[in-house]
């Protein structure tokens, strides 16, 4: 029987897990291994993915995923029916043993048997690696650790964010903060960024957060961690709720066991970050590493998987040497099969085929493959850290809260109701309330602004271009797109809160199986509905997206769906060509975005974008109050990446717009727009469109004003054509229905392109204007012939 046939609150014992690579590695490292127990939450309302109980956590994974999971006679699970036990907001009472006090630091440390004397050379700078799980506090953590001494970039060669900074009071540190992963196996661009980051920059020390109401699921990473023969201090978050939920861990034990520094905190109300940073500078500057690297115990299951890791790492220990990987975690990484370690540590045929020779008879004497072999070592050892050290809460009152929340928000029937509610909302705020009235002030701003400015040079007499530079090209120009920071600001606020909160992972969950149809997993959702209000904070949305295709599919996706700029063009084009049905124009515009976005997708998924979305494997995290200080740094980061980044290439674009439209080929200034060399070059361009109808120079040059701003196209029609009467002596009712589709689907403007060429690169923007206006030309030439055919011109 397989996984997909589980029945909801059922529970089964996985017996075999089937695929390769590196797919069927990441099912193991998150812990669907052979002897698990998983129980069946629930399928999401369209039918697939599904939602898994397993290792303590909530996990989801589509049905074609689960096919190749072989499990055991399944059984019903009363314990998640649909009663779930009251929430009295009380905490049992605490464990009866009493804890011996926690040791701080100095002298003490050295009566742990881990710590050695500090015979080496003592380090001056101070390099910090935060690595954890997703939704492990470890943003939070990092913003505790940092405050503002923060600095943003990407590391080297994609495009995932490198978040560093010094920590506070000791300036002659720096922490890295390395995206969220479950392993160090090379699955997501992002697990291969941390783990080249530690291998070839090799940090001083590693700060390791977990998650301390999952430490069952946590800890996979720690162990890994722990081979790499750094030196890392275990951070052991939220704590508060473990205690809130009448748990309790014994730190000294786990300490003894794993031979490193544990410090509890919570992350998220300061709680012992003095002195977890205090444990970090002291390992990373006398280079205390764990004592413990060593997981396979000489008696499980014959010592098996034990003899094949300690033979191999004797074979290959001057292999390891040479290539500065640590020879336990290359020992590991061989086992399972790791194509990056293995050719890195260039090992000869004949040794190659000794390791695979003890790798085929442990799998024999284990009865287990060889990845599998690795990840039951590593969540055994857990297991057992876990029953030492550990007193199990009761079930927690944040897992309640969620089950009992996601009954609405992920229910069969009310998850897309609530998902078109909640994100309705945030829009409605964001472009009609909040963001619009922080948009008009700020527009009110720079308009008064301009108005003192422009009295201050007419009064001094200053040059007539430098004047019009001035106000008209970068004033007026680069103030239109100033516009966007409020609404870019506001929409990141709800955006983050949503993110933090933990709802953001359930749409996804809802979605995936609708966007899968076009190559893309659920998680591509929410930047194409945040392209509907604007397709500059969608670009920025898609970093979130965990693969490089999906990234770059999405940006490509994002421009079809209409941005609010695009409004007044509708709205000023249907009252003049087609009065009373404004309404109905909209809504097919629309429409029509969305179906040639659909079949793009459709054929760019066979093309340019060959293969299928990302695996959805993805963990749920409970529902949480979203941290406000994580939501106003981001709300800050985005605002300050848009103006840093975006807006050279925004300035650039404005000044060329009003230097074409302010001079004539002799570089005179002109008084009529029709003897500008912007005229003149869309007057050369205008014969490209007169198979859609509008083959004149005025259309032209508005269309290409679009490119700066959308909402310019109704401005310059207005004074280009003098009044509706003459636009409309200008087209037919065809040509304006092409010319309306061809401003829908067209490239976005000069900040969409800017924040495009930020995410994907040179190529990636120039690319996307050459192909959207490619669409749209196409397009709009269907729309006219169809008009023709039914008569209207």
């Amino acid at each position: 029987m397989k996984l997909r046939d589980l029945k909801i609150n059922h529970s089964a014992t996985i017996l075999e897990v089937g695929g390769g690579g590196a797919l069927r590695q990441h099912f193991l490292d998150m812990g669907l291994i052979p002897g698990q127990e998983v129980t069946l939450v629930k399928y999401a309302p369209l039918g697939d993915p599904m939602e898994l109980s397993v290792q303590g956590y909530s996990l989801t994974l589509r049905l074609d995923d689960a096919a190749n999971i072989t499990i055991g006679e399944m059984y019903e699970n009363k314990a998640r029916q649909e009663e779930l036990p009251e929430d009295t907001g009380k905490a049992p009472a605490a464990p009866k043993k009493k804890e011996s006090p926690h040791p701080g630091l100095g002298e003490e440390w050295k009566t742990k048997s881990f710590y050695k004397e500090h015979q080496g050379p003592v380090l001056d700078h101070l390099t910090f690696a935060l690595a954890g799980n997703q939704n492990s506090g470890k943003t939070t953590l990092f913003n505790q650790l940092t405050g503002s001494n923060q600095h943003v970039g990407n590391f080297p060669g994609v495009t995932v964010d490198r978040k560093s900074g010094a920590i506070k009071g000791h300036p002659e540190t720096e922490v890295t903060d390395l995206p969220g992963i479950y392993s160090l196996s090379p699955y997501t661009s992002e697990e291969i960024v941390s783990r080249q980051f530690i291998l070839e920059e090799k940090p001083s020390a590693i700060i390791n957060i977990v998650d301390a109401t999952n430490l069952e699921r946590n800890l996979y990473l720690t162990m890994q961690l722990m081979e790499l023969d750094i030196p890392v201090v275990l951070a052991l978050n939220m704590m508060d709720e473990v205690k809130g939920n009448g748990g309790h861990i014994r730190i000294n034990e786990m300490e003894e066991i794993l031979q490193m520094p544990v410090v509890p905190i919570s992350a998220a109300k300061n709680q012992g970050i003095e002195e977890l940073v205090d444990h970090a500078i002291h390992i990373a500057k006398y280079q205390e590493k764990p004592g413990r690297k060593d997981f396979c115990g000489k008696e499980d299951y014959n010592g098996a998987l034990h003899r094949c890791l300690h033979g191999i790492m004797h074979l290959i220990e001057d292999h390891a040497a040479e290539a500065g990987i640590p020879v336990r975690f290359a020992a590991s990484k061989l086992v399972e099969g790791d194509p990056r370690v293995e050719a890195a540590l260039n090992i000869h045929p004949k040794d190659k085929a000794a390791i695979e020779q003890m790798i085929v008879q442990m799998e024999e004497e284990r009865g287990l493959d060889r990845a599998a072999a690795i990840a039951d070592m590593r969540f055994l050892f857990i297991r057992r850290l876990c029953e030492e050290t550990v007193v199990k809460p009761r079930e927690s009152k944040e897992q309640i809260r969620s089950e009992r929340i996601d009954r609405i928000l992920t229910g069969k029937f009310t998850a897309i109701p609530m998902f078109i509610l909640i994100m309705g909302a945030t829009f409605l705020l964001t472009f009609n309330y909040i963001g619009a009235w922080l948009q008009e002030l700020l527009d009110m701003g720079i308009g008064a602004l301009t108005t003192w400015l422009d009295g201050v040079l007419t009064a001094n007499a200053v040059n007539e271009a430098v004047h019009s530079l001035i106000i008209k090209g970068i004033f007026n120009g680069v103030g239109s797109v100033l516009s966007f920071v409020p609404v870019i600001v506001v929409l990141f606020f709800f955006l983050s809160m949503l993110e933090d909160s933990g709802y953001m992972a359930r749409v996804a969950f809802v979605m995936d199986k609708m966007l899968r149809r076009i190559g893309l997993s659920g998680r591509s959702m929410v930047p194409m509905l945040i392209g509907f209000g604007c397709t500059v904070p969608a670009v920025m949305a898609t970093r979130t997206l965990p693969s490089e295709r999906d990234r770059r599919m999405t940006i490509m996706l994002t421009p079809f769906m209409s941005c609010s700029a695009k409004v007044p063009i509708y709205g000023f084009l249907a009252a003049a060509f087609f009065p009373g049905k404004g309404g109905l124009i909209m809504i097919a515009l629309y429409l029509l975005g969305i179906i040639v976005g659909i079949i793009t997708a459709k054929i760019s998924r066979s093309t340019v974008f060959r293969g299928e979305a990302v695996p959805f494997v993805m963990e749920l995290p409970n529902y949480r109050l979203p941290g406000m200080g994580n939501v106003l740094r981001l709300m800050w980061d985005k605002a300050k990446d848009f103006l840093q980044r975006a807006f050279s290439v925004i300035l650039i674009g404005t000044i060329i717009v009003w230097f074409l439209q302010t001079f004539d080929m002799r570089l005179n200034m002109v008084s009529d727009s029709q003897e500008s060399i912007l005229a003149m070059v869309a007057s050369w361009i205008a014969p490209i469109f007169s198979p859609l109808g509008f083959g004149n120079w005025e259309s032209v040059t508005a269309l290409i004003s679009g490119f700066l701003a959308k909402e310019s196209v109704v401005s310059i029609l207005t004074v280009l054509y003098g009044s509706a009467a003459g636009m409309q002596s200008a087209m037919t009712l065809a040509a304006a229905a092409a010319f309306l589709v061809f401003c829908l689907l067209y490239t976005p403007c000069i900040a969409a392109i800017a924040a495009v060429r930020r995410e994907s690169g040179n190529k990636s923007a120039v690319a996307l204007v050459v192909f959207q206006c490619a669409v749209a030309w196409v397009v709009a030439f269907i729309v006219k012939l169809i008009g023709t055919a039914m008569g209207l011109g």
